[in-house]
């Protein structure tokens, strides 16, 4: 599928959500395709399986080894969301009461979320509450911090981002060239 019938598939699932066709041209965030392979990465903290691309998937299984090793527990929250069920997550909030303006501060907007991807990892560790920011006072953030770039992972969500998107210390995305 070329990116423009992407965007174009895109905005009919983006309209009744409220977002215009504007929207695609202003957002700062680059457009993420979703991915069309994808393998079973086994069940994340909730016991639901998990997918991602098969590279992710080997560079996640070496990085949670080594991790291992050196006394640290890396844990799956979630890995590969479709455009579909962003969409969903969406119109729950919404549902809720909550504006767009607001939850597109802590959600990517269908379309551009790196989960689509399935080369972005939220992570845990044992005793955190997942999705929380207080992980990043753990053992496994620092670990993460100096070590997940080896595994060609970084923090696609630090502090002060100029995707204007709130601080995520769990949400980690793997990047081919950064290996």
């Amino acid at each position: 599928m070329t990116q423009e019938n992407y965007r174009h598939t895109l905005l009919k699932q983006l309209l009744p959500l409220g977002f215009t066709s504007a929207f695609l041209d202003d957002c700062k965030m680059p457009l993420q395709i979703e991915a069309e392979k994808l393998v079973s990465a086994g069940p994340d903290v909730f016991d639901r399986e998990q997918l991602m691309h098969p590279d992710t998937l080997i560079a996640w299984q070496e990085m949670k080894t080594v991790s291992a090793i050196d006394n640290i527990q890396l844990q799956l929250v979630s890995a590969f969301r479709s455009v579909e069920y962003q969409c969903a997550l969406i119109q729950r909030k919404l549902d809720k009461g909550i504006d767009l303006a607001e939850i597109l501060t802590v959600n990517a907007a269908p379309g551009f979320s790196e989960h689509h991807t399935g080369k972005a990892l939220d992570l845990t560790t044992v005793g955190e509450e997942p999705l929380e920011e207080s992980f990043e006072t753990t053992d496994a953030f620092s670990w993460l911090q100096t070590n997940a770039s080896d595994y060609g992972f970084s923090l696609s969500y630090p502090r002060d981002n100029p995707w204007g998107i709130a601080y995520e210390p769990w949400h980690w995305a793997w990047e081919p060239s950064s290996r």
